[in-house]
C-alpha cells in the first residue's frame, strides 16, 4: 500500500514537471521551425495541460484499466469545475467576458451532451473513438478561424524555450521520456492502490489521478488570477475540458474498446453535467459582472458532495 501511494505521489509529480518540460521544448523548437506564438499557444500549449490526461489514458487503457482511464476523462472534467474553477474564485473574481457567455461555454455543453450519447448504450468503440476525435477536428477548425479573424483573442502565454537548440532538444526528449515513465508509475501506483482498499478502479481514477493530472490546469488558473488575468483561468479549464471529453475520452475507445462501468453512467457522467450546467446558470447570472466568491463557494460545494457521495458507495 505504502509502495502504491508513493508511486502516485511520484508519478503525478513527475507528470506535472515533465509536461511542463515538454512543451517548453516542443514550443522553443516550433518557434526556430518558423511557427508563430499565436499556433504554438492553440496547439502545442494547449495539448500541454492535456497531455498528462492523454498519457494516463493512453496507459491506463493498454494495462487493461479502460476503467480507470474514462474515469480519468470524466473525473477531471468535474475536479476542473469543482475544485480548479472553484479555488481560482476564491482566489479573485473572474469578470464574465461576452465569449465565455456566448461562445465557450455553450460549446463545451454541447460537447458533454454529444460525449454523453456515446456513453448511453454502455460500450465505448472504436468508431466512437474516431466520430470522437473527429469532432475534435470539426470544432478545432471552426475556433482556429473564429480566433485568426479576432487575433487579440488568440494571446496566448508560451512558455519560454531557451536561448539554444541544444536546451529546446534537451527539454523535448526529456520532457517526453519522464511523461512516458511518470504516467506509467502513476497507473500502476493507483491500480494497485485501488486492489489494496477494495474500491474499483474507476473511483481511484475519478477522484486521486482526476485530480492529480488537473494540476496543471490548477497550476495555471490560481497563477493567472493572482497576476491579474482572471479572466483566462475560465477560459484555460473550459478548453481543458473539452479536450478531455474529445482528445482523452477517444483513447480507450480507440486502444481498449469495450464494455464501461454502469456507474460512470448513473453517477459520474450526470455529476460532471450537473456541475457544467450549474457554471452556465452562475455565469448567465451574472451577466456581464464578476463570477465572484459565492459562485466559488457554491462550485466546491458541488465537487465537495460529489466526493462524499463516491465515498459513501465505496465503503
Amino acid at each position: 500500500m505504502l509502495t502504491a501511494l508513493s508511486a502516485c505521489v511520484v508519478g503525478l509529480a513527475l507528470l506535472v514537471w515533465s509536461a511542463d518540460r515538454f512543451v517548453a521544448g516542443a514550443a522553443g523548437l516550433a518557434l526556430r521551425l518558423g511557427m508563430t506564438p499565436m499556433t504554438i499557444g492553440l496547439t502545442l500549449v494547449a495539448f500541454g495541460t492535456s497531455a498528462p490526461e492523454i498519457l494516463v489514458s493512453a496507459t491506463a487503457a493498454l494495462t487493461g484499466s479502460s476503467d480507470l482511464a474514462i474515469g480519468n476523462a470524466l473525473g477531471s472534467n468535474i475536479a476542473n469545475i469543482g475544485m480548479v474553477l472553484a479555488l481560482t474564485l476564491l482566489a479573485r473574481p473572474i469578470l464574465i467576458t461576452a465569449d465565455t457567455r456566448h461562445q465557450d461555454l455553450p460549446v463545451y455543453l454541447l460537447v458533454a451532451l454529444l460525449a454523453g450519447l456515446f456513453l448511453l448504450d454502455g460500450h465505448l468503440s472504436r468508431q466512437d473513438g474516431i466520430l470522437l476525435l473527429a469532432a475534435m477536428a470539426l470544432i478545432g477548425t471552426l475556433m482556429w478561424t473564429f480566433r485568426k479573424a479576432r487575433p487579440e483573442a488568440a494571446e496566448v502565454e508560451v512558455p519560454e524555450h531557451g536561448s539554444t537548440a541544444a536546451r529546446d532538444w534537451l527539454l523535448f526528449i526529456s520532457g517526453l521520456v519522464v511523461l512516458l515513465g511518470s504516467a506509467r508509475m502513476l497507473v500502476w501506483g493507483a491500480v494497485e492502490l485501488a486492489l489494496g482498499l477494495g474500491v474499483s478502479e474507476t473511483v481511484i481514477g475519478l477522484t486521486l489521478v482526476a485530480a492529480g493530472t488537473s494540476l496543471p490546469e490548477l497550476a495555471a488558473s490560481v497563477a493567472a488570477a493572482l497576476r491579474g488575468h482572471a479572466d483566462l483561468a475560465i477560459g484555460n479549464i473550459v478548453g481543458s475540458n473539452v479536450m478531455n471529453l474529445l482528445a482523452v475520452l477517444p483513447v480507450p475507445a480507440l486502444l481498449a474498446p469495450g464494455v464501461i462501468d454502469p456507474a460512470l453512467l448513473v453517477r459520474d457522467y450526470p455529476a460532471m453535467l450537473a456541475l457544467s450546467v450549474l457554471l452556465l446558470v452562475l455565469v448567465l447570472a451574472a451577466g456581464r459582472a464578476t463570477l465572484g466568491r459565492l459562485a466559488g463557494l457554491l462550485l466546491l460545494s458541488g465537487y465537495v458532495a460529489y466526493l462524499a457521495l463516491l465515498a459513501a458507495q465505496s465503503l
